[in-house]
């Protein structure tokens, strides 16, 4: 990591921390920061005993935005074999705010035998919402040699090179009356709602702060800008991003983290799932589905689709793409503005180089954030001085990869009502450590699916039972880097559909499954019970997503 700007969370655990996972990533952090191209120096970085012979001691520098800085500690973390996450070694030293270099050498600690991969850095402040500047370097072994470092140019974002990057991004402008209908309603003072609908880049991983740099609101304040009166107050923000979730889950959280069950009616819905749907179920119907929930909405709101990209050069644009085309939307590609020239020297023509568009192997910077925004931007600009479509989208037709989803509804705890019978059994339990997301422009995180049924391992063996009529359901369950959590079978209508493991991910956050999904509403029965030794683990069943 070179000046990477970093930010204090509030964590379960009470400290304030910026964590940076290396566990398969820290060599593509080798690749791409420190332009390492050597194989036998990349394969060290597989193990902890490799990245010891590599690594001589590391140094960590910290400059704290805060005038009057708190103290700042750096953890190293490894991964244990016997354990994952309590018995490798662990280190936590002191450093200094003022930008000065404190060195680790790594001779000079004990290292747990258990140690298998480097798992982790972190950096705990006193308070949360610190804002720093880091940098982590690693100092080599004798014999072995490494690119020199280059201080990159900032990105010259005024430039007509960088204008000309920006334009490659408009994919299709798409049947342009809706969103026109938004921006004319914005520029006469009207109320006029911009929701964002995706996975952790629309969250905004990667921002330093995230509510304010992430390319959500930053896009949200070109457009208010652009056509906002006075103050742009009359101009709204819903932003519903979830870090690790495919549309899958986007077409349960629809109603409640869009409309906010009702209240919200957007004029204009960005969809961005581009680099989160490869475990996507369906293979892309989830993804037609929530598209067509959002574009059949009685308001007639625009919508359009954003493809994000990830530190490789991928998405799932391919995919996807046909389903815009295919109802004629407004498409904007990340992908396509920045990968071209991506593979360019400076002299060559590059504009921003991968180390300065992207934070981590999936995430972008506070400037990448800032390249999606004005793509956003882009077509806004394009559609104002664009001659208006008469005729509106048509959605009343075949479907291009499938629309089974589209009247998918959210149950949990508190929407029981007529929908389904329920006896929780020994899932009985509320649990309140759940993946927490900074929504709207909002610097603190709301937990996501608080009305759930929580096993405990002291609740019992009795099952979780459900009768519900409908076509389809979606299973959503927690998963979980603690090891107090077990798995559990899930069975539907006497047979077992599938184990449900929360430990595959390994951290907190929600996973959603496909249970059935059949042509006709029929009465369904569904038990989940805790896996055969694991009855004394945690469990813990988020909601459902059902289609009646």
């Amino acid at each position: 990591m070179f000046d990477t700007i970093i930010e204090a969370t509030a964590r379960p655990d009470g400290k304030f921390s910026q964590e940076i996972y290396l566990e398969g990533r820290l060599i593509d952090k080798a690749r791409f920061a420190g332009g390492i191209t050597d194989e036998a120096i990349l394969e060290h970085l597989k193990s902890c005993s490799g990245f010891r012979r590599l690594v001589h001691s590391i140094g960590i520098s910290v400059k704290s935005n805060e005038q009057e800085s708190a103290g700042v500690f750096f953890v190293l973390e490894n991964w244990g074999v016997t354990s994952k996450y309590e018995t490798g070694t662990r280190l936590r030293i002191p450093c200094e705010t003022d930008g000065s270099e404190t060195i680790l050498t790594l001779e000079e600690y004990d290292w747990s035998p258990d140690d298998d991969v480097p798992g982790k850095f972190a950096f705990e402040f006193e308070r949360e919402g610190t804002l720093a500047t880091v940098s982590i370097i690693f100092y080599l072994n004798e014999g072995y040699q490494v690119p020199e470092f280059q201080v990159e140019p900032p990105v010259d974002f005024r430039s007509e090179s960088y204008r000309e990057m920006i334009a490659k991004s408009l994919l299709n402008k798409g049947n342009n009356k809706r969103l026109k209908a938004a921006i004319d309603k914005a520029k006469r003072g009207e109320d006029v709602t911009i929701a964002y609908i995706g996975g952790s880049i629309t969250q905004g991983a990667g921002a330093k702060p995230i509510h304010t740099e992430c390319y959500a609101y930053r896009s949200y304040a070109i457009f208010k800008q652009m056509f906002g009166k006075d103050d742009g107050g009359h101009i709204h923000l819903i932003k519903a991003g979830v870090g690790g979730t495919p549309s899958e889950l986007g077409i349960v959280r629809y109603d409640r983290d869009i409309l906010r069950n009702g209240d919200v009616n957007p004029d204009i819905v960005i969809v961005e799932f581009a680099v989160n749907d490869e475990g996507d179920e369906t293979k892309g119907n989830c993804y037609e589905s929530l598209t067509l929930k959002a574009l059949t909405s009685a308001n007639k709101p625009a919508v359009i689709l954003l493809f994000s990209v990830f530190l490789n050069d991928w998405n799932l644009q391919d995919r996807l793409a046909p389903v815009g085309e295919h109802y004629d939307l407004p498409m904007v590609s990340v992908k396509d503005a920045v990968v071209e020239q991506f593979r360019l020297t400076k002299t060559e023509g590059n504009i921003i180089s991968k180390r300065q568009f992207f934070y981590d192997t999936y995430h972008p910077t506070n400037a990448g954030h800032q390249v999606m925004a004005d793509c956003l931007g882009f077509l806004f600009a394009e559609t104002e001085r664009s001659a208006p479509d008469l005729s509106d989208i048509v959605t009343d037709k075949p479907a291009m990869i499938g629309n089974d989803f589209i009247h998918t509804c959210l149950l949990d705890r508190s929407k029981i009502d007529d929908i389904a019978s329920i006896d929780p059994g020994s899932f009985n339990g509320t649990d309140a450590d759940l993946q927490s997301v900074e929504m709207d422009d909002h610097p603190y995180g709301t937990p996501q699916f608080p009305n759930n049924w929580m096993h405990k391992g002291e609740s019992g063996r009795g099952s979780f039972k459900m009768t519900i009529r409908c076509k389809r359901l979606i299973l959503i369950f927690k998963d979980s880097g603690n090891i107090e959590f077990g798995s559990a079978d899930i069975w539907v209508d006497g047979l077992q559909k599938l184990t449900a493991d929360p430990h595959i991910h390994n951290w907190t956050h929600c996973n959603a499954v496909i249970l059935f999904n059949e042509q006709a509403a029929t009465e369904h029965t569904v038990e989940i019970r805790m896996a055969s030794g694991h009855e004394d683990k945690h469990f813990t069943i988020l909601g459902f997503g059902y289609v009646s």
